[in-house]
């Protein structure tokens, strides 16, 4: 039997095994998929991540950036320097499966190509069913994702949660010189289009980030937005994901289960920023795991509690600006051209170096009053 079995091999997964197998506990990583395994992601990671770890990630960065551009309509371009705070591309399927390897180097052990079918919750253990075989486990993280089973399968029936689209098309160009970030607010009504360099190539993306959904032909508008840096869809590949927002706290553990990443919908309702809050709510996950193994019999609770306190009061001012944001798009792009430091402001939000709630009071002030 194990300490704890963790369902699904991402960051959120990938960084709770790695620090319960590295305090001494014994980990299985559970994962349907055949690893590495390639997922829909821009795949832009805040360099302040580093701080959770006590290794270099360097192998599994694609390029460093360190010059964001906003722009309205590929116009209008806004220019920020974020050499203090560099982002960091990476291709999922290789960043999700270096963290999983150093888990695994901690005494994880990691099962892919295997689908958990059952949970069953019996004399204080989860049974794991999958189909060739049974996993015991004293305590179980789902981390499986925005499409994954585990929290029907565990009993939440009602997540808060705003279920957002995204078109990613990944673009291969073989003699990479364009190292900037580019995010595009003028040609996706309510959301915005992304254009992520990597090594080999460019992420290029478009995502409606609220609760109204008018139709629009996502690939036509990424194709436009690719001819603007002359790059055309010959040889691109196309992937369309769901991705599930934050909408509100919501209590995020059961009998001896929590949830952590995308299945506990952590996903930045403002700047759609996923795999920071996966790696913030699997590292809770894991210490949470290890106060309730060391005999904290509130633990699992207090996990609920402090991702609604570290990472939800955040994600209740995200919600705000998102709402007035992408509800007047073209207003307030002007704002943030009028006060180019909102773009800066926007861009050390992303990469954590800033707080939602240090900043998003003056930055709805400064909206509502230009309104």
């Amino acid at each position: 039997m194990y300490d704890c079995i963790i369902i699904g091999a991402g960051p959120a997964g990938g960084t709770a095994a790695y620090h319960l197998a590295k305090k001494g506990h014994s980990v299985l990583i559970l994962d349907k998929a055949n690893l590495p395994r390639y997922k829909p992601c821009g795949g832009g990671v805040s360099s302040i991540i580093q701080q959770w770890f006590d290794f270099d990630f360097t192998p599994a960065i694609s390029l460093k950036t360190d010059r964001v551009y906003c722009t309205w309509q590929h116009q209008q371009a806004i220019a920020v320097n974020t050499q203090d705070y560099p982002i960091w591309m990476v291709r999922r399927d290789i960043f999700d499966f270096f963290l999983v390897q150093q888990a695994v180097k901690q005494g994880a052990i990691l099962q892919d190509k295997t689908e958990v079918t059952q949970l069953e919750f019996k004399n204080d253990k989860w049974i794991i069913k999958t189909p060739h075989q049974e996993f015991l486990g004293r305590y179980l993280i789902a981390a499986d994702g925005a499409k994954g089973s585990m929290v029907k399968l565990l009993g939440f029936k009602k997540q808060k949660k705003l279920v957002a689209g995204a078109l990613e098309i990944e673009i291969p160009y073989h003699h990479q010189n364009n190292v900037d970030t580019y995010f595009e607010f003028g040609l996706v009504k309510h959301g915005y289009a992304w254009n992520f360099p990597k090594a080999d190539g460019f992420s290029m993306g478009a995502g409606v980030f609220t609760n109204q959904r008018k139709p629009q032909n996502y690939h036509q508008i990424i194709a436009h937005y690719a001819s603007l840096f002359h790059l055309n869809l010959d040889d691109a590949t196309e992937h369309g994901h769901p991705i599930a927002l934050w909408n509100g706290n919501q209590k995020l553990h059961t009998d001896n289960a929590i949830l952590a990443g995308e299945a506990a919908c952590v996903v930045d309702p403002f700047t759609a920023e996923g795999i920071r809050p996966s790696i913030f709510s699997g590292l809770k996950a894991s210490e949470a795991i290890h106060h309730r193994l060391g005999g904290d019999i509130n633990a699992l609770v207090k996990y609920s509690e402090i991702m609604a306190q570290e990472w939800g009061k955040e994600m209740i001012w995200a919600q705000k600006l998102s709402q007035i944001f992408y509800h007047f798009p073209r207003f307030s792009y002007g704002i943030i051209e009028k006060h180019p430091s909102c773009a800066n402001t926007m861009t050390k939000i992303f990469s954590g170096k800033l707080t939602y709630s240090q900043v998003a009071q003056k930055g709805i002030n400064l909206l509502l009053v230009n309104h």
